[in-house]
């Protein structure tokens, strides 16, 4: 399987990219945390631990405490991909991650980012 790669690399290795991500522009590693946390389940030290264990980052995913209903409100376009449109559930669900994080870093407000209605 083409995504095979992407969930055997280390939640470890990914987990600083996002957050140097929004750190470059201005946000938060707390901030991504709450993006991660609000899609998983995971709390907060959960997330921690895991960025400094061996996991990988599919399993980190496959093993989310519960992942949020509201994520399928996710839309938009990800790698030139349209995350609505990703038809393996699995990475949907990394993409959607994907997806938050740029919508942090693009400077939008947390309240828009966690689709708060």
């Amino acid at each position: 399987m083409a995504y095979e790669k992407v969930y055997n690399m280390s939640f470890g290795k990914v987990y600083p990219l996002l957050v140097n991500k929004a750190v470059k522009k201005g946000r938060t590693a707390e901030e991504v945390n709450q993006l991660i946390t609000w899609l998983t389940g995971y709390s907060p030290e959960e997330v921690e631990q895991a960025a400094v264990s061996d996991i990988s980052y599919g399993d980190f995913f496959r093993q989310a405490p519960e992942m949020n209903p509201d994520r399928k409100q996710i839309k938009g376009v990800v790698c030139g991909v349209r995350v609505e449109d990703i038809e393996e559930p699995l990475m949907q669900d990394i993409r959607y991650l994907d997806k938050l994080v740029d919508e942090l870093a693009k400077g939008k407000a947390m309240e828009k980012i966690l689709r708060k209605k």
